[in-house]
């Protein structure tokens, strides 16, 4: 590998399948999978509320998601741990107050970091394969286990990230109850059904975007 980083094919490289995985343009409908899924989590989602003006901003929250992913993704090893610092930088500073109790919580708590990435994970996998992708169950287990790097690069353990799809099916049957379409949940709906856009896009907005959502 060069100084520069020329000859370093990153965390995953060509081989993998998340390299191939990743750049299908149904991505960007598995992410609007994942933002509805992670919103089911109250605690979860609470944190985007109290810590974010997604509702201002939300092509470019996107758009910095879409970068990180790529980034970590296909960029180089310097590249994919110098973006996970940031993120992790970011998430020490904030924190989330309970509103039932009035006590704070960080959103960095290991509990709320595996929900988001195994949403992550899970939509990704899901819409891929129902779009068309072609992908074996083997290969599917090791999209799971090779994005346990992932995992870690936002703060958490990988030996206490699912390691293919029995563990993620495992672990969403454990984490069910903890679930609710609660206000803030059916808000994040709203919101994604009715995204802001210029007023010449409302008609495009109402034909074609309302089918994605749904």
């Amino acid at each position: 590998m060069q100084p520069d980083g020329r000859g370093d094919p990153g965390l995953f490289g060509p081989g993998s399948v998340t390299w191939q995985m990743h750049g299908d343009p149904m991505m960007w409908v598995a992410g609007v999978r994942a933002l509805y899924l992670q919103a089911l989590h109250p605690r979860a989602v609470r944190g985007v509320f109290q810590n974010s003006d997604f509702r201002r901003d939300a092509w470019g929250r996107l758009m910095r998601t879409a970068h990180f992913v790529g980034t970590t993704t296909y960029g180089t090893t310097a590249a994919a741990e110098k973006a996970g610092a940031r993120v992790r930088g970011i998430h020490r500073r904030l924190t989330v107050t309970a509103p039932d109790t009035g006590e704070p919580y960080r959103v960095d708590e290991p509990e709320l970091l595996l929900w988001v990435h195994c949403a992550e994970i899970d939509s990704y996998l899901q819409v891929l394969r129902r779009s068309g992708f072609r992908l074996t169950d083997a290969q599917a287990d090791r999209y799971v286990e090779e994005n346990r790097v992932g995992a870690r690069l936002v703060g958490l353990d990988p030996a206490g990230v699912p390691a293919d799809q029995a563990e993620l099916a495992a672990y969403f049957d454990r984490t069910r109850p903890e679930l609710a379409a609660g206000a803030e949940a059916r808000e994040v709906d709203d919101f994604l059904r009715r995204p802001p856009v210029h007023p010449l896009l409302v008609p495009a907005r109402a034909l074609l975007w309302r089918r994605v959502a749904r």
